[in-house]
């Protein structure tokens, strides 16, 4: 049997949330990559979707709007990606509480960058970044601005060692069930996908994957050949979607994969779109 692959991406970020590369210059990209089908999905924020989609719209390549939500679960980080089947994402209620969260972001960041300077003597201009930024500051931004200030650190050493959650200088985001996550993706018509399952510790990944999902990203970036399988077979044993993505950011980023470098199964592929294609 013949297992064709398409090349897609799920899951990227823009420089509406911490990513380096414009919404347009995302598609455009993608466009670079033959892609068959881009997802955008920043931060808590859709801020880069009427960019990104008109950018697709002018060269033909097929978008989904979508989002990537941080939520919490028994204490640990859980995100879900929410790809929307129509604008629902454009509704006031979606709208006011995404613009809550970016409220809350900066006052994060604030708290952040005043602990850098009081438990590492690291002093960075806050009001720099988010003018530099157009408002928006998350940990990738911090951790520039202190390159930028010319200590001599890595992008790795300064998340490891000063904006991890186990540092004095953490701030944790603001705290969203996952249950709550899911439903209100749900409510806005959005298909919910379960981001980077490797990442959540082997003690919660049973009691995670008990939730309502309609997928689950089984082929990360991150993965090693042996989750990649595990992922996908728990997928289809369990009658979920699967979905692929890069979690691009940056062209160095260590953390993180190359926009367009993930492929997914055509069947998978078109289970995916048949779901997203229903009303």
């Amino acid at each position: 049997m013949v297992i064709i692959n398409i090349n897609i991406e799920m899951h990227c970020h823009s420089t509406a949330s911490d990513g380096i590369l414009s919404p347009q210059n995302i598609v455009l990209e993608a466009k670079n990559k033959n892609l068959e089908l881009l997802c955008l999905t920043d931060h808590d924020t859709t801020d880069g979707i009427e960019e990104a989609c008109k950018a697709a719209k002018e060269i033909n390549l097929k978008f989904i709007p979508g989002i990537e939500l941080s939520c919490n679960y028994k204490g640990s980080s859980i995100h879900i990606l929410g790809y929307f089947k129509d604008e629902s994402y454009k509704n006031l209620d979606f709208q006011n509480f995404l613009k809550n969260l970016k409220e809350h972001r900066i006052q994060r960041a604030e708290q952040i960058i005043f602990n850098l300077e009081k438990y590492f003597n690291i002093s960075i201009d806050y009001n720099k970044i988010l003018s530099s930024n157009k408002g928006i500051i998350a940990r990738p931004h911090i951790a520039k601005a202190i390159i930028d200030s010319g200590y001599n650190y890595t992008i790795d050493e300064i998340f490891k060692k000063f904006l991890s959650d186990s540092s004095p200088a953490y701030i944790p985001n603001k705290l969203i069930s996952l249950s709550f996550g899911i439903e209100f993706f749900k409510k806005h018509n959005a298909l919910v996908f379960l981001a980077h399952p490797k990442l959540i510790k082997q003690n919660l990944i049973n009691d995670v994957l008990k939730f309502p999902f309609d997928g689950i990203e089984a082929i990360y970036s991150q993965n090693f050949k042996y989750e990649t399988d595990k992922f996908i077979s728990y997928a289809r044993y369990n009658n979920l979607l699967i979905s692929c993505g890069s979690d691009f950011h940056s062209f160095n980023d260590k953390k993180h994969g190359i926009l367009g470098s993930m492929t997914l199964e055509y069947d998978d592929f078109q289970k995916f779109l048949s779901s997203y294609n229903s009303i």
